[in-house]
């Protein structure tokens, strides 16, 4: 049985609500934060001052450091929940170079740029950890909603059914259902992609396409979801469970969905840069679409909606004629 001894590495909205959430359980929990005055803050007000500064933190229950080598040295079950592409470049910044005998725990929807892997293969090569001991937190789950408490359900993916459990218990709380899966691939490689579909959709709000036409594209990403997985990671799935479809559904429509608000500034016309500048937040699916390609091109699945919004965010290909291609091919 695994203990409780957990802490959260990132400061963005996702580590917040975890932090938040895990308050409800737990009498201590470390958190890795890069700035001293987000520290600060959060020990004198009990709220993070640039992500989610409406959430009510609990500073007597909160072990806080800006030094991730310390954290990493006092906990046994780490949560990453650092964007995919900064990860890397903030373990080593942090000097963290040894994570043996350490409990993994992915809150990171995207991949690391560096070497086009999916965080739990980053951490099985780079780090060694054993594929039992990394796991997955799959949604369909808005930071925003959780930090509000308000009624919402996550994934914890492990390779053995016996610790999901026992890490979906430290996260159950009144408005907090949770369920297990033993899918870590797939679950982490549909939470990627269903990041780009989000971009995709974002696009089309922004073009001015109505509710039909995304119905129809919503429903064609279910379809280029399963045939990744299927054929990348062949194994039994429901994809209409709720850590595959669920996740796609709320990122793709939801009003918190920076991977949404980030495609309808391009389809609004803005530049990726001006985008960037206007946001203030990390788009995973901008990095992810790009990965994907490069992986897919080994597997040759067909991606259409992947490749649109590759060809608008890389090759510069107007949001217009682009979309217009791939309605022809959607059905």
């Amino acid at each position: 049985m695994l203990n409780k001894n957990i802490a959260v590495i990132g400061s963005g909205s996702w580590g917040t609500a975890l932090v938040k959430l895990l308050g409800h359980n737990l009498d201590k929990i470390g958190w890795w934060v890069r700035h001293e005055d987000t520290k600060h803050h959060v020990m004198v007000h009990g709220r993070n001052p640039d992500y989610l500064q409406y959430a009510e933190l609990l500073p007597e229950k909160i072990d806080i450091s800006t030094d991730m080598k310390e954290i990493v040295e006092n906990y046994d079950i780490l949560i990453f929940a650092i964007p995919s592409a900064f990860l890397k470049k903030s373990i080593i910044a942090n000097n963290v170079t040894d994570l043996s005998n350490k409990i993994i725990i992915s809150a990171i929807k995207g991949i690391v740029p560096e070497s086009n892997q999916i965080v739990a293969n980053y951490f099985h090569t780079d780090f060694n950890i054993k594929y039992e001991d990394i796991g997955i937190i799959a949604g369909p789950c808005h930071a925003e909603e959780v930090a509000m408490q308000k009624l919402s359900f996550l994934t914890i993916a492990f390779l053995q059914e016996e610790r999901a459990q026992h890490i979906a218990d430290l996260f159950s709380t009144w408005f907090m259902k949770m369920k297990t899966s033993t899918d870590i691939a797939g679950t982490e490689y549909s939470a990627m992609i269903k990041n780009i579909i989000a971009i995709a959709n974002g696009i089309c709000v922004g073009l001015g396409y109505g509710d039909n036409f995304q119905a129809v594209l919503i429903v064609n990403a279910m379809r280029e979801i399963r045939r990744f997985l299927e054929d990348v990671f062949p194994q039994y799935r429901k994809v209409m469970d709720t850590e595959y479809v669920g996740d796609l559904l709320v990122t793709s429509y939801s009003k918190f969905s920076r991977n949404r608000t980030f495609g309808t500034y391009i389809g609004r016309g803005y530049s990726i840069k001006a985008t960037m500048a206007e946001m203030k937040m990390v788009s995973e699916g901008y990095y992810a679409v790009k990965c994907l390609m490069e992986i897919n091109k080994e597997h040759q699945v067909y991606l259409p909606i992947t490749e649109a919004v590759y060809n608008i965010l890389y090759e510069g290909v107007s949001p217009i004629v682009e979309m217009k291609l791939l309605s022809d091919k959607l059905n």
